[in-house]
C-alpha cells in the first residue's frame, strides 16, 4: 500500500529552524520526484521544493530559496526538509507528494503530483 507519511513539524519561534520527513512506503522511493507543498489558512496548497528521482536537481520557490535545503536518502526511501530562519508567514500545513511519473525531473506544479502524505502542521510565532 503506497503511503507517505510526513512528521517533524511543530511549534517554532521566528528565526528558528525546523526539519520535516517524508517517508514514503508501498513503492521504490527512487523512481519518482518528490515535492513539498504547503497550505495556509484561506489560501491554495502551493509547491515550494521539489527534489528529481535521483536527488540530483531540486529546485525552490523565491519564498524560501537559501532557507530551506530539500534532500533525500533513498536507502531510507525518505525525503528530507531543513527549514531555517522560519518566518511566521511560514506557518501552514506541511504536505510531501509523489510526482505522477517515473524518473522524473521536478517541478513545483501541484497538479504534477498524484499521491499525497496527510500533513504535518508547521507554526512559527513567539
Amino acid at each position: 500500500q503506497l503511503q507517505l507519511v510526513e512528521s517533524g513539524g511543530g511549534l517554532v519561534q521566528p528565526w528558528g529552524s525546523l526539519s520535516l520527513s517524508c517517508a514514503a512506503s508501498g513503492f521504490t522511493g527512487y523512481y519518482y520526484a518528490i515535492g513539498w507543498f504547503r497550505q495556509a489558512p484561506g489560501k491554495e496548497r502551493y509547491g515550494f521544493s521539489c527534489i528529481s528521482s535521483s536527488g540530483g536537481s531540486t529546485n525552490y520557490a523565491d519564498s524560501v530559496k537559501g532557507r530551506f535545503t530539500i534532500s533525500r536518502d533513498n536507502a531510507k526511501n525518505t525525503v528530507y526538509l531543513k527549514m531555517n530562519n522560519l518566518k511566521p508567514e511560514d506557518t501552514a500545513v506541511y504536505y510531501c507528494a509523489r510526482r505522477a511519473s517515473l524518473f522524473s525531473a521536478c517541478v513545483l506544479d501541484r497538479y504534477e503530483y498524484g499521491d499525497w502524505g496527510q500533513g504535518t502542521q508547521v507554526t512559527v510565532s513567539s
